[in-house]
């Protein structure tokens, strides 16, 4: 029962097995590489879309119950490392790449909560979503898509933590630490109006999303289908140890969210990288990427930013490492 869930439901193999049998009625071999292309990228174009329309309509209803006045609320309630796991916690309930979390992580930041619990939140909603935790568990199992959510948390609240510990808040933007934030009261909100509300943050999110999962899957399916096996093994396989830095490296020049790249992990794993090595590219595009740092630096200064650049750093090498000796008993 949970392989045909996590197969036919979450995987949508009945997809791929519709997808291919469409395309050879029109004389097309999935077997041969153009074919095997176009298959791979019609397959995860529309199984991406899918299960993020009913994710984001899922997550955003639930969201409609925690706008951002009343999340400054709840996190100001709690201290400590408690605080630090609400707020990675509540990272995850947030949709956003990396570029759409700054603004909230400003506005948090501005309404005086301590400066740890908003990076919490910070690194957190980038790198672990609902999302990712679907989309992860269609492509690599539910083993390695649980202990990604908890390995992203885990790095969220530690760098939060010692963010905090630290005591950099003069490392935030004047207009930030000196910004008041407006306590505006939410109106009651009816079963339609969230509907409304979740509906619009779908169609949304899908435009923003949408170019970057076809180039995600495009990059994917030309990897998957044309790029040797041992050259992928050589560069990113059990024989290279500086695998996992090589591709946490590779993911910072990159934008996009977790939706794009998922693709290009799901290829590379499949042509022989290591599963840490994917997940710390990974990581590295939704968490460390450039047009993100440049965004953030305009909200904080240069020694925080490389402070804030170094946890993820580590962290995400580490959790590399860490998946790299756990393979064979995850997948």
């Amino acid at each position: 029962m949970w392989n045909f869930i996590q197969n036919e439901m979450f995987g949508m193999r009945w997809l791929s097995r519709l997808i291919n049998g469409l395309l050879e009625k029109f004389g097309l071999d999935t077997g041969s590489k153009i074919g095997g292309s176009i298959s791979f990228f019609l397959y995860d174009v529309i199984k991406i879309m899918v299960l993020l329309g009913f994710l984001i309509l899922l997550i955003s209803y639930i969201q409609s119950y925690f706008p951002p006045e009343k999340s400054k609320k709840i996190l100001g309630r709690f201290h400590g490392i408690g605080a630090n796991i609400i707020a990675a916690l509540l990272g995850t309930v947030t949709p956003f790449c990396s570029c759409s979390s700054i603004p909230l992580f400003m506005g948090f930041t501005s309404a005086g909560l301590p400066l740890g619990v908003t990076f919490s939140f910070l690194i957190s909603s980038p790198m672990v979503d609902l999302g990712s935790l679907v989309l992860l568990m269609s492509i690599f199992g539910w083993k390695v898509a649980i202990v990604y959510v908890i390995v992203g948390l885990v790095i969220a609240v530690a760098g939060g933590t010692l963010i905090e510990k630290l005591h950099l808040e003069k490392q935030v933007a004047d207009f930030i630490r000196n910004g008041k934030a407006l306590d505006v009261p939410q109106n009651e909100l009816h079963f339609k109006d969230r509907i409304k509300y979740a509906w619009e943050q779908v169609v949304e999110t899908a435009k923003k999303v949408f170019p970057y999962v076809l180039v995600g899957v495009a990059i994917g399916a030309f990897i998957h289908n044309w790029i040797p096996e041992n050259l992928i093994v050589k560069v990113l396989g059990t024989g290279n140890p500086f695998g996992v830095i090589i591709a946490t490296i590779a993911g910072v020049p990159m934008y996009a969210d977790i939706f794009g790249c998922i693709p290009i992990a799901e290829a590379l794993l499949g042509k022989g990288a290591r599963l840490g090595v994917v997940l710390s590219f990974m990581m590295g595009v939704t968490t460390l990427s450039l047009p993100s740092m440049i965004m953030l630096k305009k909200a904080i200064k240069p020694k925080l930013l490389g402070i804030f650049i170094a946890i993820c750093t580590v962290g995400i090498i580490i959790v590399g490492y860490f998946f790299n000796a756990v393979q064979n008993v995850l997948i």
